[in-house]
């Protein structure tokens, strides 16, 4: 892997503090880089002396990469005489709309064990209990509430990983960071982030390398997490696609107008990738 960025322009610096690299084999540089990854979350199980790893399994190509990564993790450390254990969580608001693609990963990651915790009741019961202290716009609400899910689904896996001793993984890369594109506190909320610093087309590289689905590697990203637009495309919501951004944070030509949206993104969502601030 190179890391050719130059430092004198926003894209170089950008790209430089989400620590992306660029690749010059991509079959080579994938293979290398889930090596790399899993020998990260092994170091990490045995440092902080855990036993093992949790992860919510969407049915979309991160959640599938990062937890092909993590079973493989655990059962290497098995190999190695530490006893670990790797937890796919599905974490359905009621019922999900695309939960095959959910059991499509599932059968590939081929976890040690899985949990299913709805978050429906939950989600509509904190809903229940703003009730009358929020505006009347519906889209603003229904905004809150997709973030009620996203950190609903945190606290599930955080009270899993408690109870068994683990680690939370999250499957924020650097294609997510640079645009802010999770939720503060929830998905945004975890110990580990195996994916960090890849661009969405690296991570669907790494997914294809350790044989992941085709249809789940090529499938339109979405968090869903609006009950009026369901399925919302990440796309849609960015005002730019993921090649585009891939492009940027690997220095090669984007139009000045994707340039000034993932730029802008990048402020205005800087507080998501700082610790709270302090005097």
């Amino acid at each position: 892997m190179s890391t050719n960025l130059q430092s004198d322009n926003p894209a170089a610096r950008i790209a430089h503090d989400l620590k992306v690299n660029q690749w010059t084999d991509e079959a080579k540089d994938a293979a290398q880089e889930i090596a790399t990854r899993i020998d990260f979350l092994k170091e990490r199980v045995r440092a902080t002396h855990t036993k093992g790893l949790v992860l919510g399994i969407s049915g979309g190509v991160d959640s599938t990469t990062a937890g092909k990564l993590c079973q493989i993790a655990v059962e290497q450390l098995r190999a190695e005489g530490y006893s670990a254990k790797f937890y796919a969580v599905r974490l359905p608001f009621y019922v999900q709309r695309d939960e095959e693609d959910a059991q499509q990963a599932l059968r590939f990651i081929n976890p040690d064990e899985t949990l299913t915790v709805d978050i429906g009741q939950s989600v509509d019961a904190m809903m229940g209990a703003l009730s009358g202290q929020h505006t009347a716009d519906e889209h603003a609400i229904d905004f809150v509430k997709g973030n009620v899910k996203a950190r609903a689904r945190m606290i599930a896996q955080y009270a899993i990983a408690g109870d068994k001793g683990c680690l939370v993984v999250g499957t924020d890369h650097a294609a997510e960071a640079v645009m802010g594109f999770f939720t503060k506190f929830g998905d945004g909320a975890c110990d580990l982030t195996p994916l960090a610093g890849l661009v969405k087309g690296q991570v669907r590289q790494i997914a294809l390398v350790l044989g992941a689905p085709a249809d789940l590697v090529v499938k339109t990203p979405t968090a869903d997490l609006e009950d009026l637009d369901p399925g919302k495309p990440d796309e849609l919501a960015y005002g730019c696609t993921y090649d585009e951004i891939d492009n940027f944070l690997l220095g090669r030509p984007v139009s000045a107008q994707s340039a000034k949206v993932i730029i802008g993104a990048y402020a205005k969502t800087a507080h998501k990738r700082a610790l709270p601030y302090a005097p």
